[in-house]
């Protein structure tokens, strides 16, 4: 095998790792930590700035970009409708909707995987023009800005309720529809 064969497989494999570990963060009971809420909800939206900065030359991946955060903020809401909310004696703890989190996860994996894959192919200065604009491309600025604008969105919409929550002592919500009660 080649080093570059060798090169691959190994991102490959990493790429793997991290994204069943992210899929088992998605999926469950998870305890809400503030210092998390908040890097998320002041990280990515000043990610996206920057993206947004990166794309002024190009209209068409700009308007990619703010389709892309507008329906990841509604996703945001519909997720937080459907997340199961919990204060215990043991602390604050959320239940997201899997779905919505490993859809957007695999999405974006599989478009990187998909141009990783067609690089692969290319070499010299056309697979370094192909990289310059995978990042301006307007599919993967909507798929990123989908991304990245729902969890930005989800993370302020948790840290809403943990601030309701503590003026409200061992309230339990669930979603609508639901009259589950711990």
């Amino acid at each position: 095998m080649s080093q570059s064969t060798l090169i691959m497989i190994a991102v490959a494999l990493l790429v793997m790792w991290r994204l069943y570990s992210r899929m088992r963060r998605l999926i469950g009971r998870q305890r809400s930590r503030l210092w998390r809420h908040w890097l998320a909800a002041i990280f990515l939206p000043l990610l996206l700035a920057l993206l947004a900065v990166g794309t002024l030359a190009a209209p068409d991946g700009l308007a990619a970009l703010a389709a892309g955060t507008a329906a990841g903020i509604g996703l945001a809401w519909w997720g937080l409708r459907l997340t199961r909310f919990e204060q215990t004696a043991e602390g604050f703890f959320y239940t997201p909707s899997a779905h919505i989190g490993i859809v957007l996860t695999l999405l974006l994996a599989a478009r990187v995987g998909y141009r990783f894959f067609t690089l692969s192919a290319l070499a010299g200065p056309q697979m370094q023009q192909s990289m310059q604009s995978f990042g301006r491309n307007p599919l993967t600025l909507v798929i990123i800005g989908t991304m990245l604008g729902y969890f930005a969105a989800y993370a302020i919409g948790l840290l809403r309720w943990r601030r309701a929550a503590a003026s409200t002592p061992q309230a339990v919500s669930a979603p609508q529809g639901t009259s589950d009660q711990v």
